[in-house]
């Protein structure tokens, strides 16, 4: 299925974000002073490349693990059934734990990722998200930090990618159709 044509329209530049990133690790690590290890679980496959940039950041000791659970598909809106496709390799019972994910939208891949990671017994768990679309919302769930606030727009780069691309731009860039 041949993709409609479409141009990408910068909405949060690569310098914003990154000095976001420095601003949300020190309020992890004001939270997680105390711990002996944070593992850090990013969502695949939208938060990689915020993980990444965030864990470097952190003056913590982190551990890296990643779940893939999926409400999008190739699609442009979610399904709101969420899928836990690959889970973690690590345990989580009795660890700190922050879960990293690209944008919370409708809220439903969080709320049931955080549910699904809650049963495993961590000690204490954050969530944090880089983009949050308030107005989309649909569960009443929030991740505890934030990035960015953007409107209903449908936004591709820093990981983020339509039908698989798009994820290396280095900033986040709005999708405009052409036709």
């Amino acid at each position: 299925m041949a993709q409609r044509p479409y141009v990408i329209d910068q909405l949060i530049s690569a310098k914003a974000i990154a000095a976001r990133i420095e601003e949300l690790s020190r309020l992890i690590e004001a939270e997680f002073k105390d711990t002996d290890k944070l593992i850090v679980i990013g969502l695949l496959r939208g938060s990689f490349v915020f993980i990444a940039d965030l864990v470097r950041e952190l003056n913590l000791p982190v551990e890296v693990d990643f779940l893939e659970a999926s409400s999008y598909g190739d699609e442009m809106t979610s399904s709101r059934e969420v899928r836990i496709l690959k889970d973690l390799r690590g345990q989580i019972e009795g660890r700190d734990v922050l879960v990293v994910e690209d944008i919370v939208d409708t809220g439903h891949t969080l709320f049931h990722v955080s549910k699904f990671l809650s049963a495993k017994g961590p000690a204490r768990m954050k969530t944090i998200a880089l983009l949050d679309k308030p107005s989309r919302r649909e569960v009443d769930f929030s991740a505890d930090w934030l990035g960015f606030e953007i409107p209903d727009e449908f936004v591709v780069g820093y990981g983020i990618d339509y039908a698989q691309r798009n994820r290396d731009l280095p900033h986040i860039g709005k999708v405009r159709f052409t036709d």
